[in-house]
């Protein structure tokens, strides 16, 4: 017996991830999304995975591209982490970046939008049901503002982390 897909949608989104958007070039400029299936995965060598739908728009560049840059995104980004999980084409425009450490990585978010990111090189490529699994070797990367709170997504809404005492 597998389990519905909507409990299994349900009990997931009490999972609180980070958010974060996944950036890479491609021949017709910067490619990007939102994704919150991030996780580390090794220290030595310093491993990351990124869980892509199948259906993505930038799944194929991103592939292609054999880089990508991760976004962490801070808490007051809900804006630019819905435009990046949008169909937009032209995500790029009004969005503030620059170019990676790496040529090879994708476009790093301003300072306004990040407290840090990771430059990364795709090791793995795996098929896994409805979505594509990108294991990457982090090649660089920096905190950029620890004065902010990351943002997270939990039971479907953006959400801003508090500490307790």
């Amino acid at each position: 017996m597998t389990i519905d897909p909507q409990a299994f949608r349900d009990v997931l989104s009490n999972f609180a991830a980070s958010v974060t958007v996944v950036t890479a070039r491609s021949p017709d400029g910067p490619v990007g999304l939102t994704v919150s299936a991030f996780t580390s995965v090794s220290l030595d060598p310093p491993l990351i995975l990124v869980c892509i739908d199948q259906k993505a728009g930038s799944l194929y560049s991103i592939r292609e591209a054999g880089w990508f840059t991760v976004n962490f995104l801070n808490a007051g980004s809900a804006e630019l982490a819905l435009l990046f999980a949008s169909k937009d084409v032209d995500k790029f425009s009004g969005t503030p970046h620059r170019p990676p450490a790496n040529e090879l990585a994708g476009p790093v978010l301003t300072d306004e939008h990040v407290v840090s990111y990771f430059e990364c090189e795709i090791e793995q490529w795996i098929r896994a049901g409805d979505h594509d699994i990108f294991v990457a070797r982090v090649q660089a990367g920096a905190l950029v503002n620890d004065t902010v709170l990351p943002m997270v997504y939990v039971r479907r809404r953006f959400a801003h982390l508090e500490f307790d005492t």
